[in-house]
């Protein structure tokens, strides 16, 4: 119900009577004012008025409530918060095991034990950043999986630069993609996205896609390693602005809306046959491609310029020898 009071607020723009909302709703004019108050404990600033009513002043940073409003589609119809989770994508995958829909997103706003690839940490603070995993039943091949990586890369960029495009920030950030997951702001990682999955040997069962955004974290809640090479959406943005000191905090709740309709818009380029038209648009958005790399891939490390990838997202390098190397998975260091 709270997302009802939140959208009927949002539609008028203006005061609500009692009265009105307690017809609208079908409770009480009491329950209306329990109501109210929940979402003033929830962060909501509503300014309350014996002769006008209710009026919306503010939302929090982060509102699950807002986020139901603003999604368009399949992803996020059903979003399951936490305020604290060891991993959002170890509690997806368990919920897509016992068959909760395409496109549930699981949202915690600290993880205990956050991971990356290759079985890393993904360093997870409280407050502020975007820990989130979306579950999806591709119905594709298993050595497309990797295209499902390449979809959310797209997805994440786009929804960042054009989300943070806003008044008190109206450039935006130029986000890029470093092969295959990584999400790069001025030469430094902004975010990164796990896929893991259950397949048959024909098809994938289920993927869950783990997203990892640094929204308003202070790099220096960082270890020493970590805000060495990381960025954060807030540091950003106050830089391009030259801005010191307090600015206002990014709304994560747009970002994360942001990113579930661009999941759906691309989702659906995919699963329609149009992976050229989405490995296009990764290469649009690629820091990789055209430089000169180091790939980490297992026990082997290649060195070469970062050529192309193919049409299931694999990278082309290309050897000093002038032969061509094709690549799977791996960790891409960028080389003077």
């Amino acid at each position: 119900m709270f997302d009802r009071i939140i959208r009927m607020f949002k539609e008028k723009n203006d005061f609500l009577s009692g009265e009105d909302m307690s017809r609208t709703l079908g409770i009480t004019r009491a329950a209306v004012w329990k109501k109210i108050k929940a979402l003033r404990d929830k962060g909501y600033v509503i300014e309350g008025s014996t002769a006008k009513g209710y009026r919306l002043i503010k939302t929090p940073e982060f509102s699950v409530e807002e986020l139901k409003i603003l999604v368009e589609g399949d992803f996020g119809k059903e979003i399951i918060f936490h305020e604290s989770l060891d991993s959002t994508n170890t509690l997806a995958m368990e919920l897509a095991e016992k068959g909760v829909p395409h496109g549930t997103v699981v949202i915690a706003d600290r993880q205990l034990k956050g991971r990356g690839r290759l079985g890393r940490t993904w360093f997870s603070p409280p407050k502020g950043n975007i820990y989130m995993s979306v579950i999806v039943r591709p119905e594709i091949e298993p050595k497309d999986a990797t295209l499902l990586t390449i979809m959310s890369a797209v997805s994440c960029a786009r929804a960042v630069r054009n989300s943070t495009r806003n008044e008190s920030f109206p450039t935006g950030l130029e986000v890029n993609i470093k092969w295959p997951n990584d999400l790069m702001v001025s030469e430094r990682k902004l975010g990164g996205i796990l896929t893991e999955m259950k397949s048959d040997h024909d098809r994938i069962v289920f993927a869950v896609i783990g997203i990892g955004i640094n929204v308003n974290a202070s790099l220096d809640a960082f270890p020493s390693d970590v805000r060495a090479v990381a960025a954060s959406v807030i540091e950003e943005l106050r830089k391009g602005k030259g801005i010191k000191g307090d600015s206002p905090e990014i709304s994560r709740t747009l970002i994360i809306a942001a990113i579930l309709n661009e999941l759906e818009r691309w989702f659906k380029v995919l699963i329609k046959g149009g992976r050229i038209q989405l490995i296009n648009e990764w290469k649009k958005l690629s820091s990789t491609l055209g430089r000169k790399v180091k790939v980490v891939s297992g026990k082997d490390t290649f060195s070469g310029i970062a050529e192309d990838i193919d049409d299931e997202g694999m990278l082309i390098l290309r050897l000093p020898s002038g032969g061509l190397k094709k690549i799977s998975a791996g960790d891409v260091i960028m080389l003077r």
